[in-house]
This record gives structure tokens, C-alpha cells and sequence, in this order.
């Protein structure tokens, strides 16, 4: 696709989208325990009740509608722990029906007796390119100073995640970026296998000194060429979606990664909390339009096609 069909008059992406971190969720067929009305967990976006709602594929196709999404990639949605095949024969099932979406991330838990098993199933999935598990550990920077550790540096962890390579999958991090120091050393042991930092590392406010310490852990992570990293889950508890608000934190990211290293994630419906669909596109297609053409498509579809090798959007 020429330069000149990537781009509108004003020097904005126009071209095809990969949405590359987003959910779907029924409550009232399936169990999300963090969405069942009685529980309420911390959330980095505060209360999340406005969530505890079912969002089909129908929902999400809804949302995007004349947006230019080509393909997009599910997100495990912490479904039932205890049956974390029944997810992904569930994301199957929507697929099927709708063509959303087409790629998928899959829950697996590394420390369990039967990950052998469980990575195997996923990978057999025509779906499934990823697994996520979320490492818990260090809840601030100073928890990481006092000497904090993740299940990034647990052995029986670490010896799940040495699998991942053998099935072909690869890891999404969610870990807030006082971790990621931690995480470069999992990069660094297991070459082999593409670890994908969800979420910006993140990123909880926009004071300057957090900021600047955010901006050392991206670029110390960026260190391991088999990091990749989404632009994605960018809202602040108590504080509107605007432009401004984020527009250099995701040009950081391109300048710290390269743009064929980072990839547009909606995280929909979570961030329909703050802002439509097309308000929070809008915003990653001006903050990006100071960039090259190409450099544009790679944050938008490029690095997703990549990682993910998503079926196009009704496949």
C-alpha cells in the first residue's frame, strides 16, 4: 500500500487497523470472577463497576463500525482459573459466528502442575499466538527497592515459561513498570521467546518524577530485541481522556522501541470507561501523525500483523 493511501489530507493514519489487545465478554453465560457483581478487586482504574456488563463480539463490532479495523486480538479476561481451555473454545466459538476476532491471547497459569498440558492445548488452537499471567509481585517502586520480586523469578514460574518457546507461543506481560528491570531478565533468558509488555508498562499517573522513572524502565526493557511493547490502557483514575494528556507518552514509546516494535491496542471495553472507540483512535491518529507514513502503519497494523498474525476481520 502506497504512502499516500496510508494517509488522509492532514497527515493522519487511514490506513487498516489491528486492534491488537481487546475483550469480549457474556456474564450471563460464562464466569468472570472479578466481573460477578459481589466482587469488586484493585484496579489501576479504580472502581470498575461500569465494566460488570456483557460485551459480545456484536457489542465490540458495534464500537468500531466504519473505523478501519482490518483484525483484531483477544485478550484473556481472567475467566474461570480453573478452566482456562473453556475460554479459548469460547473465543472459537465467537469466531465463528462473527469472524472477531482473529487472533487471541490464552489464560495458562505457569506455576501449575499441568502447564505442559494446558500450553499444548492452546497451541493446538488455530486461534491462540499467546498466553497470559499476570506475575503479581512488587506493588510500588519502593516494594522492588526493599527487594520485591515478582513469580518472574520464581523457579517453577520460570520453568513454565521455558515452555513457551517448545509450543511456539508467545508471553503478554501486565505488570506495572517498576517490574520491567525484572522482566528484562526473563527476555534475556528465554531469547527464544517474544515477550509482549501489555498495557504501556502500566503507566498509573503523569507526575513528572513518575514519568521520568517510567521512561528509564521502557528504555532498560527495550534493551532485549525480543520485547515488544502495546500502546494501550493509557486512561488515569479520576482524570478525562484527552489528546494531550497522552501524547508524549506514546511517542516515547515509538522513540524508546521503534515503531516496528509497538503496536495500537484498544483495550475495549475496559477503556470505554474514559472514551468512545472513536474519540481514543482519534487520538493515536493525531499524536501519530508527526510520524512517517510507514512508521504510522507499523504502530497500527505492521508490528500487529507480525507478532499476532491475525486473521482479517470476518475470516
Amino acid at each position: 500500500m502506497s504512502d499516500d493511501l496510508l494517509l488522509d489530507g492532514a497527515g493522519r493514519y487511514a490506513g487498516p487497523i489491528v486492534d491488537a489487545h481487546h475483550h469480549v465478554w457474556d456474564l450471563e453465560r460464562n464466569l468472570y470472577p472479578w466481573l460477578t457483581p459481589e466482587i469488586l478487586v484493585p484496579h489501576r482504574y479504580g472502581d470498575y463497576t461500569a465494566m460488570k456488563r456483557t460485551y459480545r463480539a456484536e457489542d465490540y463490532l458495534a464500537d468500531v463500525d466504519g473505523l478501519g479495523i482490518a483484525a483484531t486480538v483477544y485478550m484473556e479476561a481472567e475467566w474461570d482459573p480453573t478452566d482456562p481451555l473453556g475460554e479459548t473454545r469460547y473465543i472459537e466459538e465467537v469466531h465463528s459466528a462473527t469472524g472477531v476476532p482473529g487472533a487471541m491471547v490464552a489464560q495458562a497459569w505457569l506455576a501449575a502442575p499441568d502447564v505442559a498440558a494446558t500450553l499444548a492445548a492452546q497451541a493446538a488452537s488455530p486461534l491462540v499466538r499467546s498466553v497470559r499471567h499476570k506475575p503479581g509481585g512488587p506493588t510500588s517502586p519502593a516494594d522492588v527497592d526493599s527487594g520485591g520480586r515478582s513469580l518472574m523469578s520464581d523457579d517453577t514460574w520460570r520453568a513454565g515459561y521455558a515452555l513457551l518457546a517448545a509450543y511456539g507461543l508467545h508471553f503478554d506481560l501486565q505488570t506495572p513498570w517498576w517490574n520491567l528491570p525484572e522482566a528484562r531478565r526473563l527476555a534475556e533468558d528465554f531469547p527464544d521467546t517474544t515477550l509482549v509488555v501489555n498495557h504501556s508498562g502500566v503507566l498509573l499517573d503523569r507526575h513528572p518524577e513518575t514519568i521520568a522513572r517510567w521512561r528509564r524502565a521502557l528504555e532498560e526493557i527495550a534493551a532485549a530485541p525480543n520485547v515488544v511493547i502495546k500502546a494501550s490502557g493509557l486512561c488515569v483514575e479520576g482524570e478525562p481522556w484527552t489528546t494531550d494528556l497522552n501524547r508524549d507518552v506514546i511517542l516515547d514509546m515509538v522513540r524508546i522501541f521503534g515503531a516496528d516494535r509497538v503496536m495500537f491496542g484498544s483495550n475495549f471495553p475496559v477503556d470505554g470507561m474514559f472514551v468512545s472507540y472513536r474519540g481514543l483512535l482519534e487520538t493515536y491518529q493525531e499524536v501519530l501523525s508527526v510520524l512517517p507514513a510507514r512508521d504510522q502503519w507499523a504502530v497500527f497494523a505492521g508490528t500487529a500483523e507480525r507478532v499476532y498474525r491475525p486473521a482479517p476481520l470476518g475470516a
